[in-house]
C-alpha cells in the first residue's frame, strides 16, 4: 500500500468521515454547553466575609464555558472548511496535515512542522 504524500488532499471518503466527526463533536459541546449554563444560573454569593464555596464553582463553570464556546467557533471553522474544500490543508505551507493531528485536533489549521515553528 502506497503512503500518501503530504501534499496530497483527504479523499472524498475522509473528508466526510472527517465532517460526521466535525459534526458529532460540535452537537456534545453545545450540549455540554447547555449544561454549563443551567450551572451558571446559580451565582453563589459574593459578599463581604468568606462568601459562598458556590463562588469558587461558579468561576470555574463560566471558564469552561468560555473554553467550550472557543472549542464550539473553531469546529463550526472546521465544517466550513469542509465546505470549502480546504480542511485538512495547512493554511500556512498548504501541506496535508496528517490525519493523525486530525484526529487528534480535528479543527487544526496548520501541519504539525508549521504548528512547531509558530511556537519557536
Amino acid at each position: 500500500m502506497a503512503t500518501k504524500t503530504a501534499k496530497e488532499k483527504l479523499t472524498q471518503a475522509e473528508i466526510k468521515e472527517e465532517k460526521a466527526s466535525l459534526e458529532e463533536e460540535l452537537q456534545q459541546t453545545l450540549s455540554e454547553m447547555t449544561e454549563i449554563e443551567r450551572r451558571l444560573e446559580d451565582r453563589g454569593d459574593y459578599s463581604l466575609g468568606e462568601g459562598d464555596p458556590a463562588i469558587h464553582n461558579w468561576e470555574l463553570n463560566l471558564a469552561l464555558y468560555q473554553r467550550m464556546r472557543d472549542k464550539v467557533e473553531s469546529l463550526r471553522a472546521a465544517l466550513q472548511r469542509v465546505e470549502d474544500g480546504s480542511y485538512g490543508i495547512c493554511q500556512r505551507c498548504g501541506g496535508r496535515i496528517d490525519r493523525a493531528r486530525l484526529d487528534v485536533v480535528p479543527a487544526a489549521t496548520l501541519c504539525i512542522e508549521c504548528a512547531r515553528e509558530g511556537r519557536r
